[in-house]
């Protein structure tokens, strides 16, 4: 969720730079080249009141009243023409002065002419027509082909006479914009940090109290119930939600802790008037005449199953009544231990009891209530093997949790009994002839989840179950 919520902070952040940083370099670049367009203009004007009177620029004939040419204008050309040749040589820039036929009246280097391109032809038009060269082409870093032409027309008595034209080389022009662009992208990569700074402090104050909470409902999801928020940090909706969390968890611990008060009483004061009710049967059984073995027995049966049933009842409100403190245990001493517990049972029915795994394997867990849950696992798994059959018992050491593994024979669940074993009272329509009262696997699992473990169930090929019980590893 940080990396999602940064990134749509950041991308945001990106788009108003990039918003505010295109037109800006297009603005910057647009300016460069308007201060080098005004000082063509301003040379260009130099250079026309520099120019001979109109006889001598051709245009005498063609304009009424001309007046008669001055017999020096031959050496202002000439003065012109080397003016114009000084300019080249200068700034690199090619100048011209140019009849309204195009013919030359000085340019440099000698032999310009007018150039072919379509902004000289269309820069020349326009003088022609009385106007100065306003907006050329655009010229970006990214061509150094192109050249910037600006012409100025020369006007004498109202009229357009010739032509002062100019194409300037844009290198200097280009170098100065991409500095001024990197200078921009400097700046915006510094506020891109600057952004990137804080919007990390930002998602670290709006995620934290979420990162607690999420810590909090994974320890009430595996079984520490005790465990709760502080409303102390973050958006003020976030300490509300916190403080409803808190309420919430409190009103469910109070709703389960009745729930296993009743349990538990309930199986307690049950226990008495069954074992009177038991006690009766047996006497009344010494009563009845011969014949009536058979119902006697029934009840016999069916009163020992309630008493099972109501023991199981009692062990489950125990094993959830506890809060058990993992330590350090060595399962292979543990689970060789319990093994070596139920061999007699196993060789009553001739069934093996296998075992492999390292000599040593620790994991943080509550020996007692793991000892209790493997046994529950071992005595469902004795019941289901037929005789003659094997129990493998294995331990694996994964990377953050060591793994109890039992594989029986026998004939195993199907997907959808998969999906409800470890209910409470539950029980296989296909098994309901062997003793058991549905309990033993959810007793198991709760006594792993108030340690921090788990109980998972798997099929084995061709039949059996495998029922794993899992533990963390310590750090």
């Amino acid at each position: 969720m940080r990396n999602r919520l940064l990134g749509i902070l950041l991308s945001l952040m990106a788009c108003v730079l990039a918003a505010l940083g295109v037109p800006l370099a297009v603005f910057i670049a647009a300016a460069e080249q308007s201060a080098v367009v005004v000082d063509r203009i301003d040379d260009a004007a130099r250079f026309a009141q520099d120019l001979p009177t109109q006889g001598y620029l051709g245009v005498d004939t063609a304009i009424k009243g001309a007046p008669t040419p001055d017999p020096g204008d031959a050496g202002r050309r000439s003065a012109l023409a080397q003016e114009a040749a000084r300019y080249h040589g200068l700034y690199g820039i090619s100048i011209g002065i140019f009849q309204r036929s195009g013919a030359v009246t000085a340019s440099a280097p000698d032999g310009w002419r007018v150039p072919d391109s379509r902004a000289g032809t269309q820069a020349f038009q326009e003088a022609l027509d009385g106007r100065r060269s306003h907006n050329p082409p655009q010229v970006w870093p990214w061509t150094p082909e192109r050249t910037l032409t600006v012409a100025t027309p020369v006007v004498r008595d109202g009229d357009v006479v010739a032509v002062v034209l100019t194409d300037s080389p844009t290198g200097p022009l280009r170098a100065r914009i991409l500095h001024r662009w990197m200078v921009l992208g400097g700046g915006e990569a510094l506020a891109m940090i600057v952004a990137v700074l804080l919007a990390v402090r930002l998602t670290h104050w709006v995620l934290r109290p979420v990162r607690t909470l999420d810590r909090a409902t994974h320890d009430i999801a595996t079984g520490r119930m005790n465990a709760r928020v502080a409303a102390s940090a973050g958006p003020p909706e976030l300490r509300r939600l916190a403080r409803s969390f808190n309420h919430m968890a409190d009103n469910v611990l109070l709703a389960l802790d009745q729930q296993r008060a009743f349990v538990a009483d309930a199986s307690h004061q049950l226990r008495n008037p069954l074992a009177a009710l038991l006690l009766r049967v047996e006497l009344l059984g010494m009563e009845l005449p011969e014949g009536h073995e058979e119902e006697l027995g029934g009840v016999r049966e069916e009163g020992a199953r309630l008493a099972r049933v109501l023991d199981d009842l009692l062990g489950l409100a125990t094993a959830e009544h506890a809060r058990p403190e993992a330590e350090q245990v060595d399962l292979t001493a543990l689970v060789l231990t319990r093994i070596d517990a139920w061999r007699p049972v196993a060789g009553q029915r001739g069934q093996q009891l296998d075992w492999e795994g390292p000599a040593t394997a620790v994991g943080l867990a509550d020996p007692i209530g793991f000892g209790s849950a493997l046994d529950a696992v071992l005595d469902n798994a004795l019941k289901f093997t037929p005789d003659g059959g094997r129990i493998t018992l294995g331990i694996a050491m994964r990377k953050r949790e060591v793994a109890v593994t039992v594989t029986d024979a026998g004939p195993g669940l199907t997907e959808e009994e998969l999906a409800r074993i470890g209910d409470r009272f539950w029980r296989s329509p296909r098994h309901q002839n062997i003793d058991g009262s549905g309990l033993g696997l959810s007793i198991a699992r709760t006594l792993l989840l108030a340690a921090g473990g788990s109980l998972d169930f798997a099929p084995v090929e061709p039949t059996g179950l495998a029922v794993t019980l899992t533990v963390p590893r310590p750090r």
